[in-house]
């Protein structure tokens, strides 16, 4: 990360850690059109993808070991990221994007227990060089939920010994990245790479409480680690948020690492499930282009972590809508609308007090959703399994983002196009007792 960049990060918790050091952020009071402002010049807009789901190529795993059994559909070889990412990278440029996260994949640049890849980590040099060539800073993933096919005969998360296995990779990546001075992302998503886990038969219930303790030790190892060679690192584990459940599926991660954050990221999808919470981004859900959405639940998820941190800078490291492959959702919300009006309740998160610094959409392009290309998350959308050319195709969110990114949000007299969900359930019972409103248009 630029060293100026760095600086106004700190300038701006600074601030706002002032501005609420006499008590927690209060209940929102609808704000007037005129008075919604911009997200500012200093705001981070950016992109993601992970590894294993865009990058091709995939060397052996725990997922390509799943995959292998037919449970899912074949990964073909994703959207050839390997390939393309030069590409891919001046896109996500051109769209005004100043943070591009991507994970570097434990089971590429360690094939084996006693030799890493040096060829590999060339490559992830290349793609660092080509994001801060185009003006953005990079966003290292340590783990994006994938993990060498020979840690998982060890045992995975299962066993005591994948902490010191991860940390022995991790220090290794930290070590050749942290001069670059990425902002970094430690593990995704625990909980929901928990509930992964236990769909592709990696943990069972039981196993479920070891795990998650021993992806906390190793959050907080590295994050000491990461800061001792890059003292003034921005390191996080981002939560997927699960709306109505989120106290008991992120809430014991996060008390065990709510001292090693120097933000707080936030992953936030979809409305509370009708259905079994399976983890914010649902992965794997059959249908989920027919989950429900509700835009205005990423601001009850920022206030609810708000008022644990106060000041704290929050991120929303993942956001996006799936769609089933290319074709309309069935509510026929566009991605552009859902896009603007994600934004405009970021904008009001930030006028009533919270410590909003970024916000990276899911994802750049389309991916391996975790078993099925058929739901479609990408600004470009690609269809992997009948165009062999791989072609980024740009939806209407595009432009959107674009003008987003220009203008610093949504115009002031902008109102989403669908009215909040009376007594949400997506913080309960705060964001139904305490409810945030939109002006009609």
């Amino acid at each position: 990360m630029r060293q100026s960049l760095h600086r106004r990060l700190l300038a701006a918790a600074a601030a706002v850690t002032a501005l609420v050091a006499t008590g927690p952020v209060a209940a929102a009071a609808p704000a007037p059109a005129a008075e919604l402002p911009s997200l500012g010049e200093q705001f981070l807009w950016g992109v993601a993808a992970s590894g294993f789901q865009s990058e091709g190529r995939a060397p052996d795993s725990n997922w390509t070991r799943y995959i292998a059994t037919g449970a899912v559909e074949p990964y073909h070889d994703s959207v050839r990221f390997l390939d393309r990412y030069t590409a891919d990278i001046d896109r996500a440029a051109r769209l005004g994007a100043k943070v591009f996260r991507i994970s570097i994949e434990w089971a590429r640049v360690q094939p084996n227990p006693d030799r890493w890849d040096d060829g590999a980590f060339s490559v992830y040099d290349a793609i660092v060089n080509a994001i801060e060539g185009a003006g953005m800073t990079p966003m290292l993933t340590l783990d994006h939920w994938v993990y060498p096919g020979w840690a998982a005969d060890r045992g995975g998360w299962r066993q005591q010994g994948m902490v010191e296995d991860w940390l022995a990779n991790a220090r290794k990546v930290v070590g050749h990245f942290a001069s670059r001075n990425p902002i970094w992302v430690t593990i995704n998503e625990p909980g929901a790479y928990l509930g992964t886990e236990r769909r592709i038969g990696a943990i069972t219930d039981e196993q479920w409480p070891a795990a998650m303790d021993r992806m906390a030790q190793a959050h907080n190892a590295i994050y000491d680690e990461i800061h001792r060679i890059q003292p003034k690192a921005l390191v996080t584990s981002n939560v997927g948020y699960v709306p109505g459940a989120e106290t008991s599926v992120n809430q014991p991660f996060i008390d065990k690492v709510r001292d090693k954050l120097d933000f707080l990221g936030i992953d936030y999808y979809f409305g509370p499930d009708p259905g079994p919470q399976q983890g914010a981004t649902a992965a794997g859900a059959p249908g989920m282009w027919n989950l429900p959405l509700q835009t205005e639940g990423i601001y009850y998820a920022l206030r609810h972590y708000a008022r644990q941190f106060p000041g704290k800078p929050l991120y929303v490291v993942e956001n996006g809508m799936p769609t089933e492959n290319d074709r309309p959702r069935p509510d026929q919300y566009s991605r552009a609308d859902h896009l603007r009006d994600t934004i405009y309740w970021l904008q009001r998160a930030k006028a009533d007090g919270m410590n909003v610094i970024g916000y990276n959409y899911w994802s750049l392009t389309d991916n391996y959703e975790w078993g099925s290309y058929a739901p479609r998350f990408g600004l470009f959308t690609v269809n992997v399994v009948d165009d062999p050319e791989l072609v980024r195709r740009p939806t209407e969110a595009v432009e959107a983002f674009a003008t987003l990114a220009r203008a610093g949000g949504v115009p002031a007299n902008y109102r989403p196009t669908r009215p909040p969900v009376p007594c949400s359930q997506v913080d309960p019972p705060d964001s139904c007792d305490n409810p945030v409103d939109s002006v009609e248009r």
